[in-house]
């Protein structure tokens, strides 16, 4: 396994997750799950729907607050933060959300929902940045003018990932990233992220159900089943 250096000591992962527990109402839909990523590496939660996989998700981005366990990124505990102070560790860590389309609003031009993270940063995003930002995912910077509508489902899905690397994040949660794209233009993502992961150095957290990509794309899977870590 590789290390971290840049802020923490040479032994500590990235993300580490331990006894991890998300409960909705009476139903646990995280278990006790536990595992470490390092940067630069990517992780597959894979396993059929409903068994948990998402509820993870949320609950390392601290989308979702989990009952119990802890959540260490970057040597910190985030579930013992307050959201005053997770706001600035949050974007370094981004998600990229299933659908395509509904993580964009459709009144806003894609040059504004790729500009808005920095915004949100308190940056000024210029009109080069939002270019930047849409060439490093393939995408002319004409695309800016649209709006979701006009684009396909796999062009959308590069906005979302052009969104996610404005406020450079050193891991990505993707959830499900490339199920709701049609087969033809998965490849093409799958493709994108791990040219982006060898340029920027990105660690992955790659949330699939689909076994053959989670076989393309993953340096090591973890199996879940009514969520728990199944054994190897």
């Amino acid at each position: 396994m590789t290390t971290v250096t840049t802020g923490t000591t040479a032994t500590t992962p990235l993300l580490d997750v331990r006894d991890l527990v998300v409960r909705h109402g009476a139903v646990t839909a995280v278990d006790g799950v536990s595992f470490a990523l390092d940067a630069g590496e990517t992780l597959a939660l894979n396993g059929p729907s409903g068994c948990g996989k998402s509820s993870t998700a949320l609950a390392v981005l601290q989308l979702r607050r989990p009952d119990s366990g802890e959540v260490r990124f970057e040597g910190r505990e985030l579930t013992a933060l307050s959201e005053r102070e997770l706001r600035p560790l949050r974007p370094r860590m981004q998600p990229v959300f299933q659908d395509p389309y509904g993580s964009l609003s459709p009144r806003h031009r894609i040059r504004d929902a790729v500009a808005e993270p920095l915004r949100l940063q308190g940056r000024r995003p210029t009109p080069a940045d939002v270019a930047e930002l849409l060439d490093r995912v393939g995408l002319d910077p004409s695309y800016g003018d649209r709006r979701p509508h006009e684009l396909s489902g796999g062009q959308c899905q590069r906005v979302g990932i052009a969104r996610a690397l404005a406020s450079e994040p050193r891991l990505l949660v993707l959830d499900e990233p490339v199920s709701a794209l049609d087969p033809s233009v998965r490849a093409g993502i799958l493709n994108l992220l791990a040219d982006l992961q060898d340029e920027l150095g990105l660690a992955y957290l790659f949330i699939c159900h689909d076994r053959a990509v989670v076989r393309h794309v993953a340096d090591r899977v973890l199996e879940m089943r009514d969520g728990r870590i199944s054994p190897s």
